[in-house]
């Protein structure tokens, strides 16, 4: 126990890892206040609810945080503009863990705590990603992660713990699935999840429908764009938390959004996770539809191959880190002109593209047409292509293509 650690800033979801953890930081340090702090992330929660139950746990003090606007503007349209997908499937909604982090600095300075604490495991990312965020903003603060030092060892055990101080709580013995839920996304993790060679359970979904329940009439749907950045639908200008909720509805209803994968953790083991992201799945094909119309060939295929640079960089957790900062920059310059609307059908899971139009497009018509044109001088290709392959030519010659008949 650490004598000089009077107030505690507790990152607090309700769930079940956080749910003990406020009776046990009081019970292992006994002059420390604990403060918890509940971010509004659209997680659809009762959030009042939370803040009386981590009261009646035991915390001097609850704060319940709405962070939906700089989630979205900060966090998530970074995330799409930079079209980031972990190992180009998971659609990163743990990008919310440095802004739960960058929180939790922020309370403790105004509180003067002298420790953080978080309920991520030892086994899993977010320890990582929560505790790098801390060390980058507020290196003087004391970190306390209960999991990897107190006696409960398994979800079971945090049942029984929580159980036994007459704490609620919502994850029971026979389903014990582990989800984070915000406005971009639910992931789903545990339980018969575990087991690779199974399918998902029928109950699983929260966001989706399931394709057989999905109707058997498309729907269209227009995505407007400024400087990468979603600012309407079907032709409304909306604010950042009504566009990500009504095209998640939207579709959701449609089946589309749905990842099953067996990722690779940061810390080193395989683990499958379920995850649902309606809206960013169709945030994403659009955007990356209005990317091939408005930048040129080089920074096109410059951008994407650091795509996956990117998405380790968020799925690390380094969202404050010189090299996130840099690839930003780079990021922002490419978006400049990536503005226009994006027309989608959404039909049984499929996001089909139905057209485009941008202020700031780069294909001319002229040029491109394979009808007679009186722009294009198709003699100018054959000098174009002996330069092009005066390399290839000369090696040819020396080796006489004898390294290529192999």
């Amino acid at each position: 126990m650490n004598h000089s650690i009077k107030k505690i800033a507790l990152a607090y979801s309700g769930g079940l890892d956080t749910s003990v953890m406020i009776p046990w930081l009081k019970e292992h340090y006994h002059s420390a206040e604990i403060i918890a702090v509940i971010c509004d992330l659209g997680q659809n929660e009762d959030l009042a609810a939370i803040r009386q139950k981590a009261l009646k746990s035991g915390a001097s003090e609850a704060l319940v945080l709405n962070v939906q606007e700089e989630f979205i503007h900060d966090y998530l349209w970074q995330l799409v503009k930079s079209g980031a997908l972990y190992e180009d499937q998971y659609i990163l909604g743990t990008i919310s863990r440095p802004l739960i982090a960058k929180k939790l600095v922020e309370v403790a300075k105004i509180h003067q705590a002298q420790a953080i604490a978080h309920g991520a495991t030892g086994k899993g990312n977010d320890q990582v990603r929560l505790e790098y965020t801390v060390k980058a903003l507020a290196p003087h603060l004391q970190i306390i992660a209960p999991w990897r030092m107190w006696e409960i060892k398994s979800r079971q055990d945090a049942i029984a713990y929580a159980k036994a101080r007459g704490i609620d709580i919502s994850v029971t013995s026979k389903a014990p699935y582990s989800r984070d839920h915000n406005i971009w996304y639910i992931s789903h993790e545990g339980g018969t999840l575990e087991d690779p060679s199974q399918g998902q359970p029928d109950n699983l979904l929260l966001m989706t429908t399931a394709l057989e329940k999905t109707p058997n009439t498309a729907e269209c749907i227009s995505i407007d764009f400024e400087k990468g950045v979603p600012v309407g639908l079907n032709g409304t200008a909306m604010k950042p938390v009504e566009l990500l909720t009504t095209l998640s509805q939207k579709a959701g209803a449609h089946g589309i959004g749905t990842v099953d994968m067996v990722e690779n953790r940061f810390v080193g083991m395989k683990v499958r996770g379920v995850y649902e992201s309606p809206c960013g799945i169709v945030l994403y094909k659009a955007h990356q539809a209005l990317e091939s119309l408005c930048l040129d060939r080089y920074t096109l295929h410059l951008k994407q191959s650091l795509k996956n640079t990117y998405a380790n960089i968020v799925y690390e957790g380094r969202w404050f880190s010189q090299a996130k900062e840099a690839l930003d920059a780079l990021i922002e310059v490419t978006q400049k002109y990536v503005t226009g609307t994006v027309k989608l059908k959404l039909f049984k899971g499929n996001v089909i593209f139905c057209g485009m139009t941008s202020p700031f497009s780069l294909h001319n018509p002229d040029l491109a047409t394979f009808e007679e044109d009186t722009v294009y001088n198709q003699k100018d290709a054959e000098g174009f292509i002996n330069l092009f392959s005066l390399s290839a030519k000369v090696y040819g010659l020396v080796h006489k293509g004898d390294n290529h008949e192999k």
